[in-house]
């Protein structure tokens, strides 16, 4: 039946008026300009969280637009610099004219990583799982060591290329994204067994694991998975998106574990706001049931 009242939330959401999308999106992004991400990220650390800022606008259609995009990005590292916050960056490839030149990614995401910053290369759609794996590969192997990159439990070959990433830095997460049957599992059941299976084989590599997730089921094997390994706190994180069950997110500080934060901002929040709540109607969920709570406290 919840699936069902998300799924409804979602339905509609293209016709609630922007401003009220704007008020609901609130607590999930950061704001519109660098300096909503400096006070959230700010706010974070002093409740002894980490972040992982991200400029929305992967939508781009011109080299220009990526440029403006790294540009945002050199901000941003300037900023945490300048503010000696300890937190890093998320860019996603298409923002940076993956689907226009793979090299003017290259490019764009090498003039990022060569500030020495830790950079996370998010994951995409299906379509752009091979090039993103590649530049990742590349990169790493011409000295860009403070690289990382996400796996999709979701997606069927996720095992196997977990298998070919022995010692990276990788955040594991369901994933969003609506793929074809044959590409991805559909069941729940499917892609949590999925996300296990590639936690081990990660962690059995000796990778650095940011397990991502909102499922309290798999936080929870998350943290015995390194437990029974007899990892060290400083050898893995949990990560979590801005907003989202931060009840689960102070237990996990609580207990002594490394919390991320993934804190986007940009001036393209509407369209974000949209596509993250459309991809994902358990969010939309939250994000109703947040809004029912408030308008009963003013009652």
């Amino acid at each position: 039946m919840s699936s069902l009242l998300d799924r409804a939330v979602v339905t509609l959401l293209p016709a609630v008026p922007k401003p009220v999308v704007r008020r609901l999106s609130s607590r999930y992004i950061a704001g519109s300009e660098l300096e909503d991400a400096r006070r959230v990220v700010t706010r974070l650390k002093a409740k002894g969280k980490l972040a992982t800022v991200d400029v929305l606008g992967e939508e781009i259609t011109s080299a220009e637009e990526a440029a403006a995009i790294t540009r945002a990005y050199l901000d941003v590292l300037d900023m945490l610099d300048a503010d000696g916050l300890d937190a890093n960056v998320s860019v996603k490839l298409t923002g940076l004219g993956l689907m226009l030149d793979p090299a003017l990614a290259r490019e764009n995401l090498k003039s990022i990583a060569a500030r020495g910053t830790f950079v996370r290369i998010d994951m995409e759609d299906s379509s752009t799982t091979d090039a993103t794996l590649e530049l990742y590969r590349s990169l790493l192997a011409e000295g860009y060591e403070n690289l990382g990159v996400v796996l999709q439990a979701a997606l069927r070959r996720t095992v196997e290329d977990a298998r070919s990433l022995a010692g990276a830095n990788v955040r594991l997460c369901k994933g969003i994204y609506v793929e074809p049957p044959e590409l991805a599992y559909r069941g729940f059941e499917e892609i949590r067994d999925s996300y296990l299976r590639t936690l081990d084989v990660l962690l059995d590599g000796g990778c650095y694991i940011g397990v991502a997730t909102h499922d309290e089921h798999l936080v929870e094997r998350g943290i015995a998975a390194v437990r029974e390994r007899g990892l060290d706190p400083s050898a893995y994180e949990l990560q979590m998106l801005l907003g989202v069950r931060p009840d689960l997110a102070d237990r996990i500080v609580a207990d002594g574990h490394r919390l991320r934060v993934y804190v986007p901002f940009g001036r393209q929040w509407y369209e974000y706001s949209l596509r993250r709540l459309q991809e994902n109607p358990k969010i939309a969920g939250y994000v109703a049931g947040d809004l029912g709570r408030s308008l009963l406290r003013r009652r």
